[in-house]
């Protein structure tokens, strides 16, 4: 059996389930460390939109990929494993352990499922297609990769067009090529968090309401006065459009809250089916529970697995 000198935790599941207050008493017991699998809390500047972890939380326990990509940069799965790559070691080297915590479920797939050293960006390809409407793309995906087409939602523009990219560029399809990938070769023991469907949809709810009363529509301003533009990867994060249309008088503020619900609810949905697939994980439902309770059943099922 590994021992807990040769373990990485990993805490996911679908945004709006308590991860990072969770992680962080975790951390606090195990004398842990957290690697951040958030997509968007990886760009600075973004704190409010992301809901990132507080000053605070990031004092108690060290968070490392935590506003590490300028806003007007860009990240992906492969740079993500490869920075897991190099932490892991680092904290371990420390005599602490590392906790990956976060639902980017791209990035986790790097680590926990495995990626492929694919091909670059086609700009060239992109611009070709750009006019093309996702919903055709998609069925274009079907015919030339019908098992990528089942896995990605018919709106995911995003990975549509990467899927085509590769093939384009590959002359093979994508979901081969991911089959053939690796996970990277770390004793992981993952623990996932859900909520009750009515719970976590209030949850949600809430949590937006915060997060616009805590400035929200004022960050976003100020990231626009500082050059934030619809063609950056960060300008896709729940809560910058729907803000950005707000500013510019296109949406009320109330329809502006129903729509980061609406975009945040549906994140939450197609995440939690693509956790759903990984029979590795150990599920605890957090309605009802406290934290510190979350917190001593995973540490105590990890010391278990661990010796």
């Amino acid at each position: 059996m590994p021992g807990q000198d040769d373990s990485v935790l990993v805490l996911l599941g679908p945004t709006a389930t308590g991860k990072t207050a969770v992680a962080v008493d975790v951390a606090q017991r195990i004398d842990g460390e957290v690697v951040s699998a958030d997509s968007r809390a990886f760009f600075a500047g973004l704190d409010v939109v992301t809901a990132a972890p507080t000053p605070v939380e990031r004092a108690e326990v060290p968070h490392h990929l935590i506003a590490s990509v300028p806003i007007d940069g860009s990240y992906d799965a492969m740079a993500f494993r490869r920075d897991v790559e190099r932490l892991v070691p680092e904290i371990r080297s420390r005599g602490r352990v590392p906790l990956l915590v976060g639902g980017g479920t791209l990035y986790l797939g790097a680590v926990l499922r495995g990626i492929f050293d694919g091909p670059s960006k086609d700009t060239q390809f992109r611009d070709s297609i750009a006019d093309e409407e996702t919903e055709r793309l998609h069925a274009r995906l079907r015919g030339v990769d019908p098992d990528a087409a089942g896995a990605i939602h018919r709106n995911d523009r995003l990975r549509i067009v990467r899927a085509l990219e590769v093939h384009e560029a590959t002359g093979r399809p994508i979901s081969r090529l991911q089959a053939e990938a690796r996970p990277l070769s770390y004793d992981f023991i993952v623990f996932g968090l859900s909520r009750d469907r009515d719970d976590h949809r209030a949850v949600i709810e809430a949590r937006v309401r915060a997060m616009i009363e805590a400035g929200l529509v004022e960050e976003v301003e100020q990231r626009r006065a500082e050059g934030l533009d619809e063609a950056w990867q960060a300008f896709r994060t729940i809560g910058i459009p729907e803000a950005v249309d707000h500013l510019e008088g296109r949406s009320t503020g109330e329809e502006m809250e129903r729509a980061i619900v609406a975009r945040t609810w549906a994140l939450a949905r197609r995440q939690s089916a693509w956790f759903r697939r990984d029979r590795s994980v150990r599920w605890l439902c957090v309605t009802g529970r406290s934290v510190e309770g979350l917190a001593a059943e995973i540490v105590g099922r990890w010391k278990e697995r661990t010796g």
